[in-house]
């Protein structure tokens, strides 16, 4: 899982102040379209979850929030990818 982790690990680096609101925030959605076709190869239903979660749900509301109220919504969605993964692997 490759990719997957790839974009996990990209948006933990976010949650832990390594990478800046913006740059998330443009740079996730690149790299999953970049990764997405990989991804679902790797396991698709996971893949749709962060797509779902991070993108729809996480950094397409990016111009709507303040950066904190943005980085809790990220580290909601994040939170809650990991113990549905935590759950099914």
């Amino acid at each position: 899982m490759t990719n997957i982790n790839f974009v996990m690990n990209m948006t933990k680096s976010f949650l832990d102040g390594e990478i800046d609101c913006i740059t998330y925030s443009l740079g996730l959605p690149y790299e999953l379209g970049k990764r997405y076709r990989k991804m679902v190869r790797e396991d698709r239903e996971y893949a749709e979850l962060i797509f779902i979660c991070m993108v729809e749900k996480g950094t397409n509301k990016f111009d709507e929030l303040s950066d904190p109220d943005f980085k809790k919504l990220i580290c909601k969605q994040y939170k809650y990818i990991t113990d549905v993964a935590r759950k099914v692997y």
